[in-house]
């Protein structure tokens, strides 16, 4: 015992150990000492941790889920290397975009914003040692994807003290134009940088950033048409982590969730002057983006604001229907709806909320919309689930799952990825990992069945891939990538 006094003395945590392995102390008094060590080393262990922090470069991390991890590779933005690649590319005119230029990916999710790529045959036979990248650079801050037209990538990133919309060229990654403005968007648990991912259309780039400034830019020089900031337009707050939402053209208009109040809630602009042409509700504003649907034989804009989705009109914003959607622990909406039939969808949220199919139908005055199943076999955090010929694929916080669209009944869980990204091609799923990794797993219900994984960019990853012409593009806050992913290549 002699010995238990000295260690207390010295280091308690090691005292309690001692004390707990003596054959001097019953079992009751071990069992109970064992929930004690626990406790009383806490202070210990945050203290020891607190200076490696302090005097090592050891940071915590939020990679998705709980807790954070500690890391001495924090994925930070360097703006030193993103400079030096900028400087060392090749300085040569940028031609103009034809007016018939070919749409490959225009915006959040592809050309229905459903996640699907079915332009082309991909490869299925990945070497093991992983693809080979056509090229990888250092790229800036941020959590957007691509919008790919005519060879030409576009996203929006942090630049030191500022956001840049930047436009690429798919075949060489070299950097074509940065329109850069003043813009520091940051909060702890995700990070700095721009949310939402840029659109194309006719010639012009439309982009958000975190804090709201939205800008209409020439595609072929990066000059600014137009430029408003959602929030000051439309009396909104700025949520917790930016605003998230991608802007969604429909024809003439360009459509935002702003979220404010007394009618300013989603607002159509005139995608040529950036005058407003309709604003509509009163609901606070998701992270979900505009989608253009077709539900019971209707187009319309399926809209998930702070607590419901809803239909409205496209012409003018009229609300169709409604049905209530509230995330748990006071959280909102992040994930896309996904299409499940002519009249369904799918809505999926973390923080143990779940999912919901809605059946939308016609009815003497108009439209309804009824939920049909809810369970919490998928929580879609900050990723979005694909349909592929009956079923529903997705990462239930960080484990691929596969869902019966019909009934919800789940058909196989299996597989981490982290918080990542899922698309759907040529009946394979392509997951981007949280962590980085690109991985091919076959969009079956049989079984869970992963083909191929690799290490395709460094850093926590929640950044959604983009595909054009058979070839994805990846990035997140550090790096970004293109590979090659045509059958036969």
């Amino acid at each position: 015992m002699k010995k238990i006094r000295i260690a207390s003395l010295l280091f308690p945590p090691l005292g309690l150990l001692l004390l707990w392995r003596s054959d001097q102390v019953s079992l009751g008094r071990k069992i109970f000492g064992t929930v004690g060590i626990g406790l009383y080393c806490l202070p210990y262990t945050a203290a020891v941790v607190a200076l490696l922090m302090r005097f090592t470069g050891l940071e915590l991390e939020w990679r998705g889920g709980f807790p954070p991890v500690l890391t001495w590779h924090k994925t930070h933005p360097n703006f030193e290397a993103v400079e030096a690649s900028r400087r060392a590319q090749p300085k040569t005119p940028v031609p103009p975009l034809p007016s018939n230029v070919q749409v490959d990916w225009p915006g959040f999710r592809g050309p229905h914003g459903d996640g699907h790529y079915d332009e082309t045959a991909i490869a299925t036979n990945w070497p093991a040692e992983g693809l080979r990248p056509i090229w990888k650079q250092p790229i800036g801050g941020g959590y957007a994807s691509f919008a790919i037209a005519g060879g030409r990538a576009f996203t929006i990133e942090q630049r030191r003290a500022q956001e840049a919309v930047t436009a690429y060229d798919v075949e060489t990654g070299r950097e074509l134009w940065a329109a850069a403005y003043a813009a520091d968007f940051d909060e702890p648990l995700g990070g700095e940088g721009p949310r939402a991912t840029p659109c194309f259309s006719e010639g012009k780039v439309y982009s958000l950033g975190a804090m709201g400034d939205f800008l209409c830019l020439d595609a072929t020089s990066g000059k600014t048409i137009w430029k408003l900031n959602i929030l000051t337009d439309n009396m909104a707050d700025l949520l917790t982590y930016g605003t998230a939402t991608s802007p969604l053209v429909v024809r003439d208009k360009v459509i935002v969730q702003a979220g404010g109040a007394k009618g300013r809630s989603v607002v159509a602009y005139d995608k040529l002057t950036g005058k407003v042409i309709w604003r509509v509700l009163d609901d606070g504003a998701a992270y979900a983006s505009p989608m253009l649907v077709q539900l019971a034989g209707q187009e319309q804009l399926l809209v998930v604001t702070q607590h419901r989705a809803v239909g409205l009109q496209v012409q003018d914003g009229a609300l169709l229907w409604a049905t209530p959607w509230i995330v748990k622990q006071g959280n909102r909406d992040n994930a896309q709806p996904v299409l499940l039939a002519t009249n369904r969808f799918l809505l999926s949220a973390g923080y143990g909320t779940g999912c919901e199919a809605v059946e939308v139908s016609r009815t003497n005055t108009g439209f309804e919309a009824q939920p049909l199943w809810h369970n919490t076999w998928l929580k879609n955090k900050f990723t979005s689930s694909v349909f592929w010929q009956g079923f529903v694929y997705g990462l239930d916080e960080d484990i691929l799952v596969c869902l019966d669209a019909q009934t919800g009944e789940r058909k196989w869980k299996d597989g981490r990825y982290g918080y990542g990204q899922v698309l759907v091609a040529d009946g394979y799923l392509i997951v981007l990992g949280g962590e980085g990794e690109l991985a091919l797993v076959k969009a079956s219900p049989d079984r869970y069945e992963e083909l191929a994984r690799f290490q395709a960019i460094e850093g926590k990853t929640w950044n959604h891939p983009a595909m054009a012409a058979g070839k994805i593009l990846v990035r997140n806050a550090v790096q970004m990538a293109c590979f090659d992913l045509r059958a036969g290549k």
